[in-house]
């Protein structure tokens, strides 16, 4: 039995989310994977898993249920589509998935091409073109590689 799905709340604890206006925050043209980093551009309006404007805000991409399942064979998705709402959150307890494992009190750093997760204990080295940057959300749970961990921020 699994223990949550990626960018769902793994607390009942307060939640903040980026203050972006009503309405205002739109998935780009690739769409947006949930439990995973986004950035929001205020230029445009879109969100995007990949870091497109150095202005751009920061913010974890939560589970609500925006995802569509198109392709015919799909059982699921995590990919909230072309232009449908994004919300993105700043603060509070989210599972997370760590392709390299997770350890309880590491840093959680987002890859700037794709918005996936990293945990280390210090800024990671760039690696095929992609950078991190320190999401200032923590890794509150250990977790085996390619594993879900408890991350958090308040």
């Amino acid at each position: 039995m699994p223990v949550g799905v990626e960018g769902d709340f793994a607390s009942t604890n307060p939640y903040h989310t980026l203050l972006v206006g009503e309405g205002e925050a739109k998935a780009g043209e690739s769409g947006v994977i949930v439990g995973r980093f986004a950035w929001f551009d205020p230029d445009t309006g879109t969100v995007s898993n990949a870091k497109t404007s150095a202005k751009a805000l920061i913010g974890f991409a939560r589970r609500d249920n925006t995802a569509l399942i198109v392709q015919f064979t799909e059982e699921s998705s995590l990919k909230i589509p072309k232009g449908f709402a994004v919300t993105l959150y700043d603060g509070g307890d989210f599972w997370a998935r760590f392709a390299g494992g997770a350890q309880i009190g590491q840093k959680v750093y987002a890859n700037t091409m794709d918005g996936s997760v990293n945990a280390a204990d210090s800024l990671p080295a760039a690696v095929d073109g992609a950078s991190f940057v320190d999401t200032g959300f923590v890794v509150a749970s250990n977790a085996d590689a390619g594993a879900l961990a408890k991350i958090t921020k308040y």
